[in-house]
């Protein structure tokens, strides 16, 4: 009975990447998205590949205000009506490009907090990033748990604990510093990402998720992975390598995953 209770639990990364993020998160009583950081006509033809609606979504979670997070928002929001949670901060940072939302569908969801949709429970926690007031989101549901943890400079000790022992992680994955450093980016810009403020490389995403990976842990999926500064072989190569020099079971215990910016992964059963 426990078996099938925890199949109903069912998450796909939709797309993720430095172009646009959004995930899809149902169980038997909630259907959500977060972030929907690509256009509305794209978002819905994702849902599709996974045999989804997004019509049938009720609630969409915000992790921040920059546009590879909130660029389809408005125009689902406004199409579909669903419920919209986000934290006050970032609610006031949102670009005018996503448009009017109506007040009834605008939910404050501060950080720190957990909040309980249907038969779900969500923690949100903050992070490093160069947004208003990023945070991120932890989903729990019949004793399983999703953590999703990118766009951040570096993940604190109290995180790590915080989040230890989860059956699924979407850690970041944005660049390889060697592509990074050498290409065409400005130097500000490569400031920037590699900042405490910026962007987890495949070294530190795989370091930071090291830490966290427990006897529960079956599947990490290695995300926001850059366009010009990454490839999906190399942060594979370099999550294998790291998690394996540290004893941890990769391919035995759990197994690394790939995202991709324009293609959903599979709508897996956690």
């Amino acid at each position: 009975m426990d078996v099938e209770k925890n199949t109903e639990f069912r998450v796909s990364m939709l797309a993720s990447g430095s172009s646009g993020n959004c995930t899809y998160i149902e169980t038997p009583k909630r259907k959500i998205l977060v972030d929907c950081g690509l256009s509305g006509k794209k978002i819905q033809e994702l849902m599709q590949k996974i045999d989804r609606n997004p019509a049938d979504v009720d609630s969409i979670l915000i992790t921040h205000e920059h546009r590879d997070h909130v660029h389809g928002l408005g125009v689902l929001a406004r199409k579909y009506g669903m419920d919209i949670y986000a934290n006050e901060a970032t609610w006031k940072a949102l670009p005018p490009s996503v448009g009017a939302i109506k007040v009834e569908q605008k939910h404050i969801f501060e950080m720190g907090e957990v909040l309980t949709l249907g038969d779900v429970d969500i923690l949100s926690y903050g992070v490093s990033h160069d947004a208003a007031a990023p945070q991120f989101y932890s989903f729990q549901f019949e004793g399983k748990q999703f953590v999703m943890l990118t766009d951040t400079g570096y993940v604190s000790n109290r995180l790590r604990g915080l989040l230890k022992n989860a059956d699924v992680y979407l850690i970041e994955s944005n660049h390889d510093l060697e592509l990074l450093r050498m290409g065409r980016y400005p130097w500000s810009l490569k400031q920037r990402i590699l900042g405490d403020k910026g962007h987890l490389s495949n070294d530190d995403g795989a370091a930071a998720v090291a830490e966290m990976v427990g006897n529960n842990t079956k599947r990490i999926y290695l995300g926001h992975l850059s366009r010009d500064n990454n490839m999906k072989q190399i942060a594979r190569d370099t999550a294998g390598t790291i998690l394996t020099t540290k004893g941890l079971g990769v391919n035995r215990d759990f197994h690394l995953y790939d995202t991709d910016p324009t293609e959903p992964t599979e709508l897996f059963h956690i």
